[in-house]
């Protein structure tokens, strides 16, 4: 990791690149994110995108209903955080900005987790209409129905008190100028009070006395329907609270992996006693400690002890690693055995565990391409809505006179056609798929990303460090110079690779390094990529070190066998050959397993590597692939990944070097391999955070089975509208049971995608198998 460090921030590593994905963003333009609170359906999500992309200072926005985040990239020499949570605030709606330190943003009040009083207040004002209508589903009739006054106080309460909320979130929307669906609950349940209330005060000879014996069951009595508003407010709000706390508690991993830190941690004293303090005052530099069966607080690394430590949550491999004296902790990894000091490294968001947070958080909180259709559907659907009720109630009411069989009919068109599945249907899909790859170690960049990656049919894979292990050893040398040895040659070649990030480079200062070979001064480093890194010595001249083209060696035709199939490092001294090393690389224990399961998935799998075409074919032959292209410099892959794109194939593209970017830039998906190198990680769609090559496998059919859930759940809110609006119009709903159907259909959205939380792939599998065989080695171990 030190050598990639240094090959981007030292600016004499000059690489250059083919892509302008590779660009850094221009310090002008800033991303934020933003958590909000208030949302009730889409529209409330649209309405906060309209009115922040009119700002000039604000380049890109994105408003996830269900994460409840809003994404934004602006212009910092124009507006601040502060101003933009000002303008968001403004809406109509409550916006936090993370903390510098902490794990994830979390808003003023957690309308999820507080006492829902007013749902509460509701079905108190509920219960005597409830007992009422069970008295008509019993055969009393009305007589269990409370009198009317009492039905118009109950009503008033509910209608100016308790439902204050929708009446904030309607003049909001309203004042944005997209209406949300709160204006349609406020407006129905409005209507049916105003039309109870002028009916009840309309009746008798209008006196005080008159009024308050008002009953029901008598022949004058007036058929008002001060349930019906009540029920709805009720149901809808109920619906509400429910849909929170799902999205909050059950559908969003976020919560899940912020629990994986402890609230308390023991910290070590200057007298080597331990205290107990708040994980928030720990400081970088602290030494702490973790005990058997209890979770790392931070990064960072051992200083004394030794244990058994899970990583499961960032890594997705359930198999648990030792750690001694000088192995590095990654923050939430659970001590299965042992007792370990660490010194803190990192804390907070700058955590691994802090990062795969932002990252989750910003790509649940980004659209998928699916989810512009029901954009453009709720942006039009609530003045559609409103002008199919009123056609509703005019059309009735000339067909049979009756002008609350109208009215009736028309609030529960207004009800039923609330929007909330619609605007629920991707974004709970997108957060639930998420979730789940991150459980398996991909943490895919945004949810574009997620859903490429389930269209994928072709799968391009590069050979070292993606099939391979990554750590080549040497296996045989030749040398053309015989008057240096071969350790001069190794000592030479290894000062000019030290500067690079490829496995080859560091399988050679390794080795130098084993052999105790002090490394060489180094100026004027340049790499040409898919060919080597040249540099100059003093008073030896210009290093070429890459392939054997490079550095004008003609290697014998008649090799040993391990020629054809290992890789070959040759090296020259201003352009004289001094000769060459041939290192091998084994593959990865999982790959043959992983690459039949991608074959068994329909997924054509294609080998591209820059090594020579001879070692390509030996590696496709062990795994099965059919087509393997050797000596592939970074344009021949980017240019051989277009061609399949051009012949109609959704290509995949996943490797780990600065060679890899250009073709994973081309590429519909790409998956940076773990430790790649920062511009592969950079490039990459998604990042694969364990070893084993199963884990595209296991992305690819999560994206897969995500893209399957966001189909199904638009198929259930667009045929529920399509279904409930002509029912309601038809008189076939009345107001209390579209109410419930409202609700009951964002909740049956949301259950659809939290079948997605339990989706398991060979990788889950796998691990459990492993995770067994290697307890029964720890205890044989121990």
């Amino acid at each position: 990791m030190n050598d990639t460090a240094r090959t981007t921030k030292d600016k004499s590593y000059d690489v250059e690149t083919d892509i302008e994905s590779n660009t850094p963003l221009a310090p002008q333009r800033v991303h934020l994110q933003l958590a909000i609170d208030g949302m009730t359906c889409q529209a409330c999500a649209s309405r906060i995108e309209k009115v922040l992309n009119k700002k000039p200072s604000v380049y890109e926005v994105s408003v996830s209903f269900a994460g409840e985040t809003a994404n934004i990239d602006y212009d910092p020499t124009q507006t601040t955080p502060e101003q933009l949570t000002e303008w968001v605030n403004k809406t109509g709606f409550v916006a936090n900005v993370q903390a510098g330190d902490s794990l994830f943003a979390q808003t003023d009040e957690d309308t999820a987790t507080q006492y829902p009083w007013r749902l509460i207040g509701l079905w108190v004002c509920l219960v005597p209409f409830l007992v009422g209508m069970a008295g008509m589903l019993t055969g009393f009739g009305m007589a269990w129905m409370p009198p009317i006054w009492a039905q118009f106080i109950l009503a008033t309460v509910v209608q100016f008190g308790l439902a204050l909320p929708f009446y904030k979130s309607a003049w909001a929307s309203i004042k944005g100028g997209l209406a949300n669906m709160d204006v349609l609950v406020v407006i129905g349940t409005v209507t049916i009070w105003a039309y109870s209330t002028y009916l009840w005060l309309m009746h008798g000879d209008g006196t005080l006395n008159s009024l308050l014996q008002s009953e029901h069951g008598t022949s004058n009595s007036p058929a008002v329907y001060f349930e019906a508003g009540v029920m709805v407010i009720a149901f809808v709000r109920t619906g509400k609270y429910l849909e929170e706390r799902t999205k909050k508690h059950s559908l969003n991993s976020i919560d899940l992996l912020l629990s994986l830190t402890p609230d308390k941690v023991e910290q070590q004293q200057p007298n080597g006693d331990f205290h107990d303090i708040a994980l928030s005052d720990v400081q970088i530099g602290d030494v702490l400690r973790a005990k058997q069966g209890s979770r790392v607080a931070t990064d960072g690394s051992v200083i004394e002890g030794s244990g058994w430590c899970v990583e499961s949550h960032l890594t997705g491999e359930s198999v648990a690693l030792k750690k001694e004296q000088g192995d590095g902790l990654l923050a939430g990894a659970l001590v299965e055995n042992g007792s370990l000091l660490y010194r803190v490294n990192a804390k907070g968001s700058d955590t691994k565990l802090g990062d795969m947070v932002q990252a989750l958080s910003d790509a649940q909180g980004s659209k998928a391409n699916l989810a512009r259709l029901a954009d453009r559907v709720t942006a039009v659907f609530v003045p559609v809505v409103v002008t199919i009720a009123l056609v509703t109630f005019g059309v009735t009411w000339w067909l049979t006179g009756m002008v609350d069989t109208a009215l009736m009919h028309a609030v529960s068109v207004l009800v039923i056609a609330c929007p909330c599945a619609l605007g629920l249907a991707t974004p709970a899909a997108i957060m639930a798929g998420m979730g789940v790859a991150a459980r398996h170690g991909v943490w895919f960049k945004d949810a574009q990303s997620l859903e490429a990656a389930g269209n994928i049919d072709t799968v391009v894979l590069d050979k070292t460090g993606t099939l391979t292990i990554g750590r080549p050893t040497i296996v045989d040398h030749v040398m053309v110079d015989k008057s240096l040895a071969v350790d001069d040659v190794l000592q030479i070649a290894a000062s000019v690779e030290a500067h690079a990030s490829h496995p080859l480079a560091t399988a050679l200062v390794n080795t130098a390094k084993d052999r105790q070979l002090p490394l060489f001064n180094v100026t004027d480093i340049s790499v040409i990529k898919g060919a080597g890194i040249q540099a100059n010595i003093e008073g030896l001249g210009l290093i070429k070190v890459g392939t054997a083209e490079f550095a004008n060696l003609a290697l014998p035709k008649f090799m040993p066998k391990v020629w054809q199939i290992a890789s070959t490092v040759a090296i020259s001294i201003n352009d004289e050959p001094l000769g060459a090393f041939a290192l091998a690389d084994d593959l990865k224990a999982d790959t043959p397993q992983a690459i039949t399961a991608l074959q068994d998935a329909s997924i054509n799998v294609i080998l591209m590597s820059g090594d020579k075409q001879s070692v390509v074919d030996h590696v496709a032959g062990q795994l099965g692939i059919d087509k393997a292209y050797g000596k592939m410099s970074p344009r021949d892959k980017a240019s051989q990944i277009a061609l399949l794109q051009t012949a109609g194939h959704k290509v995949a593209m996943a490797g780990d070097g600065v060679n890899d970017a250009p073709a994973m830039a081309t590429a519909d998906a790409s998956f940076a391999m773990f430790e790649g190198t920062d511009v592969a990680q950079h490039s990459a769609s998604a990042r694969l955070m364990g070893e084993s090559l199963m884990h595209i496998d296991a992305a690819q059919k999560i994206a897969q089975a995500t893209l399957r859930n966001i189909k199904q759940n638009l198929f259930f809110a667009f045929i529920y509208n399509c279904l409930g609006i002509p029912l309601a119009a038809f008189g076939f709903l009345n107001p209390m049971i579209a109410a419930a159907a409202m609700a009951l259909s964002s909740i049956s959205v949301l259950m659809n995608a939290l079948r997605l939380t339990r989706f398991e792939t060979k990788v889950e599998l796998d691990n459990t198998v492993t995770t067994s065989h290697t307890d029964k080695e720890r205890l044989a171990e121990g």
